[in-house]
């Protein structure tokens, strides 16, 4: 049986809109309120450890270890490095023929390894190597930087990269860290999304080493040379990730090529998206995406800023008709489909219940098994596919969708 890459199509599942209401709230007093302000500026990164409640910062050129009400703790600088973005491998690794200069390293992934006491920060420099950081002082375990599958882009651009750990034998198997990038059109150098393994030692040879691979298949997806060629400026950016029961979820922003003419100076258009596949496919068989956003009173809101998955309090839970253990994907929308850059102030805080995209992901790979719809996969397949009437998904052993 042939297995498909099958997207579901706009989910009209806008529950909730949320304004600032005119009720009365007792003034707060600025010197109440708990900060921190890096000398540098330039914050990228927030992670929580929720067991101790202290509070790690990526940020410009550093990381910092903050107690629970911000007092900083400790601080590890990360840059400037000596680099150009057109050295590959990194001039640490190969001499270079261009220019090296003093550039500054931001930070594009914080994430927290909690199973071996570490952060894992990847910035923009040395083609987006990640070092490895002992969660108590910040003392660097490791930065592994000798091999192809350690960079992982070099795109400088916060916020279009991220990252999903899964703990050794949540799922089975070991550690694995799945990792969506942008690529700035080296789709010969990087993946656009990978599954790596995770080493409990940071200096083991096979540390962010795909998780499956030979000859023909690996634990990535690339964007391909035919989609860059025709659609110089695609991309995928990758604004949130997260892990739900045995799914790993990202919503991304990318170029929308049935909107956007190939002529290099039309109007671009973009589209967000909710990308899902199975923790343990290696082979990423399971890989499905569909465009999503939300409408309120006939506009349109599809420019993905930010998200954050959380279960909800007892009224929101009541007014969404869910339980309070059920999940919630809070998801900040910008106003059309254009100027991703920039986009436009009009925004909206759009509520998915994670219930509700799972129905509909199970309906519109049910439907595309009975022959219903189009694949709608042009940037991957470089065309339109119509779907193929094939044997029920629930005659195969594959996860409970």
């Amino acid at each position: 049986m042939a297995l498909y890459h099958i997207p579901v199509c706009i989910i009209a599942l806008l529950l909730l809109f949320i304004s600032m209401a005119s009720t009365s709230l007792p003034p707060t007093s600025s010197s109440s309120l708990l900060f921190f302000s890096p000398p540098e500026g330039g914050l990228t990164h927030l992670v929580v450890n929720n067991k101790t409640g202290e509070v790690y910062l990526g940020a410009v050129n550093w990381i910092y270890k903050l107690s629970s009400n911000l007092t900083k703790l400790r601080s590890h600088v990360t840059g400037p490095v000596t680099d150009n973005p057109r050295c590959y491998p990194p001039p640490g690794v190969q001499s270079c023929p261009h220019e090296l200069v003093q550039t500054s390293n931001v930070n594009k992934l914080l994430l927290l390894d909690a199973a071996h006491n570490r952060l894992i920060a990847c910035g923009s420099t040395s083609q987006g190597i990640c070092q490895f950081l002992r969660l108590d002082d910040l003392f660097k375990l490791g930065e592994p930087h000798h091999r192809k599958e350690h960079y992982l882009s070099s795109v400088a651009e916060a916020g279009t990269m991220s990252g999903v750990v899964i703990s050794p034998d949540v799922f089975g198997g070991g550690g694995k860290l799945f990792v969506g990038t942008p690529i700035d059109g080296k789709s010969e150098y990087f993946p656009t999304l990978s599954s790596r393994k995770l080493m409990s030692n940071e200096e083991n040879a096979d540390m962010f080493s795909f998780v499956y691979q030979d000859e023909f298949v690996s634990s990535q997806l690339k964007i391909p040379s035919d989609t860059l060629s025709k659609f110089p400026a695609f991309d995928i950016y990758y604004i949130y990730g997260f892990n739900s029961e045995q799914f790993v979820y990202y919503l991304t922003l990318q170029l929308d090529t049935q909107l956007t003419s190939p002529d290099a100076s039309s109007e671009q258009f973009f589209t967000s998206k909710i990308v899902r596949l199975c923790v343990d496919d290696p082979k990423f068989y399971s890989y499905v995406e569909f465009p999503i956003g939300c409408t309120k009173d006939g506009v349109e809101y599809r420019l993905v800023q930010d998200a954050y998955l959380a279960r909800p309090g007892i009224r929101l839970a009541r007014s969404l008709g869910i339980q309070e253990h059920e999940e919630v994907l809070f998801t900040v929308f910008a106003q059309g489909q254009k100027n991703r850059a920039k986009p436009p102030k009009e925004s909206a805080l759009c509520l998915f219940t994670m219930k509700r995209i799972k129905e509909k992901i199970k309906e519109r790979i049910q439907s595309c098994y009975r022959g219903e719809g189009k694949l709608s996969l042009p940037w991957l397949l470089n065309k339109e596919l119509a779907c193929i009437n094939s044997v029920s998904i629930s005659d195969y052993n594959v996860p409970k969708l």
